[in-house]
C-alpha cells in the first residue's frame, strides 16, 4: 500500500468541512416543510437525527454523516468516521441497527487505501452491534467517507436537543479540541501526545457514555460535534428556551490545546461557530483561547446532557468507571439577555 498522508489531500479535516451552521439554517428555512403524524423529529430544532414512529414500541433514527481525512492512517480515519456517524443514534438515547458505507475516492489512488478505511468502518460498526450492509462509491478528487445508519429507540423514550430545564448541570463526557489538535497536525506542530490523545478521543464510541446517561434522568442531549460546544449548546438553548451557562475551567481538554490556541492554530469553522452564536446572542468573558476551544468544531466529540443537579455527580462517577473523562461544565438557567454565556 502506498504511503499517502490523507490530511494533506483536503483544506479542511473531519467535522471542520461542514458548513456553518447559519449558513445552514439559511438554506434549509427555504425547503418545502413535511408533516406526517408519525415523525417526531425532522428538521425543525436541528436535532441529531430524524425519529419516525413505527409503533407504539419503537421507533427509527435515522442519520447521515460523511467527511473529509481526520487522520492520515486509513483505518484510523475509518473508524472515527464511523464512531462519529453511529454518535448521533447516542446523542438520541438510540441503538443503532443497521449502517451503509458513503465513499468518495480518488481514481488513481492506491485501492487498498480504500480497504482501510472501509475495514476501520466496518469494525467499528461491528463494535456498535451494528450491522454494515452495503453502501454507495463515487469518484472524486478528495477521499470522504461516513455512514447512514439506522436505529432503534422507545417513541416515548428518545432524547432530544432541547427540554433542559432551569437548575440542570451540563455534562461533558470527552475533551475538547480535536479541531486545534488536527490543524495543528496540518501545520506539522502537533505533539505525539496531543495526537495520539485526539485519535484515541475521536475513536471512542459514544456507546459507553449513553449506557451510563440512560440510568438517570436526562432532560436534553446533543453531541459536540462540527458546531462545536457553542453552536450545539446555543441550539439546546434556544431550543429549550434558557440560557446555558459554561464555566471554562471546568471543560475537559486536549492535551497542548492551549498552547496550539495560542499559537493561532484555530480552525476556520471556529469562527463561523462564534458568528452563529453571536447572532443568537452571547457573551463571553473568558481568556481567548478558552472561548475559541468552546467554539472549536470536533470530531466524533462526547454528548452533551442537561441533568437534573441532583444526578449529576453520580453520572460522573459512572462515566469515571468506564473510563470517560466527563465534567460538569456548567448550568442551565432561566432565559436571560444572551442564551450561552461563558465564563
Amino acid at each position: 500500500m502506498e504511503k499517502v498522508y490523507l490530511t494533506k489531500l483536503a483544506p479542511n479535516c473531519g467535522c471542520t468541512a461542514k458548513v456553518g451552521p447559519g449558513t445552514l439554517a439559511g438554506v434549509l428555512c427555504g425547503l418545502p416543510k413535511f408533516y406526517d403524524p408519525n415523525l417526531l423529529v425532522g428538521t425543525e430544532t436541528s436535532d441529531d437525527a430524524a425519529v419516525y414512529k413505527i409503533s407504539d414500541e419503537l421507533a427509527m433514527i435515522q442519520t447521515l454523516d460523511f467527511f473529509t481525512p481526520v487522520a492520515d492512517d486509513p483505518y484510523d480515519f475509518g473508524q472515527i468516521a464511523a464512531a462519529n456517524a453511529l454518535s448521533d443514534v447516542y446523542a438520541m438515547g438510540g441503538e443503532p441497527k443497521t449502517a451503509l458505507n458513503i465513499v468518495a475516492f480518488p481514481k488513481d489512488m492506491d485501492t487498498a487505501i480504500l480497504g482501510e478505511i472501509l475495514k476501520g468502518g466496518a469494525d467499528k460498526v461491528l463494535e456498535a452491534g451494528a450491522v454494515l450492509a452495503g453502501g454507495h462509491t463515487i469518484q472524486d478528487d478528495t477521499p470522504k467517507y461516513g455512514l447512514s445508519v439506522t436505529g432503534f429507540v422507545h417513541p416515548d423514550r428518545f432524547w432530544k436537543n432541547f427540554g433542559a430545564q432551569t437548575g440542570d448541570k451540563l455534562i461533558l463526557t470527552k475533551p475538547l479540541g480535536t479541531g486545534i489538535v488536527n490543524t495543528a497536525i496540518k501545520a506539522e506542530l502537533v505533539s505525539e501526545k496531543a495526537r495520539e490523545a485526539a485519535l484515541k478521543s475521536m475513536k471512542t464510541l459514544n456507546k459507553a457514555a449513553r449506557d451510563v446517561l440512560k440510568k438517570y434522568t436526562v432532560h436534553a442531549c446533543t453531541d459536540v460535534t462540527g458546531f462545536g460546544l457553542g453552536g450545539h449548546g446555543t441550539e439546546m438553548a434556544a431550543g429549550s428556551n434558557k440560557t446555558l451557562v459554561i464555566q471554562t475551567k471546568e471543560l475537559p481538554v486536549l492535551p497542548d490545546v492551549e498552547e496550539y490556541a495560542s499559537m493561532g492554530l484555530i480552525p476556520g469553522g471556529a469562527y463561523r461557530n462564534r458568528e452563529f452564536a453571536a447572532k443568537a446572542g452571547f457573551v463571553s468573558t473568558a481568556e481567548l483561547w478558552r472561548e475559541d476551544l468552546v467554539f472549536d468544531p470536533q470530531t466524533s466529540g462526547g454528548l452533551l446532557a442537561a441533568v437534573p443537579a441532583e444526578e449529576a455527580e453520580k453520572i460522573l462517577q459512572e462515566l469515571k468507571e468506564v473510563s470517560l473523562s466527563g465534567a460538569v461544565i456548567g448550568e442551565v438557567v432561566d432565559r436571560e439577555e444572551h442564551v450561552l454565556i461563558i465564563r
